[in-house]
């Protein structure tokens, strides 16, 4: 189905997704599977791949890195933008099919990283995008971190993210917000208001802020 705020991406995704989610957490928890972050479109992804596809110099051409890739809707997103390479981060197994799938069902090449990235740079990577990584303390310590340090070399680091308690909201400057439509049976509203952000440059530049809405 259409992704509602980048519609121009087509991908697999639950219907039933209370269903779907609670079936995991309470039963297949016990085997070790993790919750299906795969199976929706999440609103920090969908801002981040709207972005992108309407601002396709900060990809185009180049070997872009999507973290914590989940469906692969950023890395399908950049490719759809003219990037050169997408590379789509994921350890969980189960995304990393749902990622394959939804690069098929788009017509567009995306690479799988099976392993995390954190903490790993390589000098391929020319824009790397990370979308809702906020929600846990220390996965959103580990990867900001990361990321401040990546984009302090002078790569293009942005992140989408709907209001996460563990955003670092003092690290970054906001370039876009969107209004994105979501689903009440994972998240407290219908319709997130989520912004994509890149850190501060040193010497404290000014915000570069303006709104997007659709």
């Amino acid at each position: 189905m259409p992704v509602p705020h980048a519609p121009e991406i087509a991908l697999h995704l639950a219907s039933e997704a209370t269903e779907l989610w609670h079936r995991t957490e309470d039963e297949l928890d016990r085997i070790g599977l993790p919750p299906p972050y795969w199976a929706f479109a999440w609103a920090g992804g969908q801002a981040l791949a709207r972005y992108v596809l309407d601002h396709r110099y900060l990809v185009e051409g180049r070997t872009v890195l999507d973290v914590g890739s989940g469906s692969g809707l950023v890395a399908i997103a950049a490719m759809k933008a003219g990037a050169r390479r997408a590379i789509a981060a994921e350890i969980d197994p189960f995304a990393q099919t749902a990622i394959a799938m939804n690069a098929q069902a788009n017509g567009v090449a995306v690479e799988v990283l099976a392993e995390d990235p954190i903490g790993r740079d390589d000098a391929a990577w020319q824009s790397v995008l990370a979308g809702d990584m906020c929600y846990e303390q220390p996965l959103a310590e580990r990867v900001t971190d990361w990321l401040a340090t990546l984009a302090g070399q002078g790569r293009v680091v942005l992140l989408g993210d709907p209001g996460r308690t563990y955003l670092p909201r003092d690290r970054l400057e906001a370039l876009a917000e969107y209004r994105v439509p979501t689903t009440r049976a994972l998240e407290d509203f219908e319709i997130k208001r989520t912004t994509v952000w890149r850190f501060r440059q040193a010497g404290g530049a000014s915000p570069v802020c303006y709104l997007d809405e659709a």
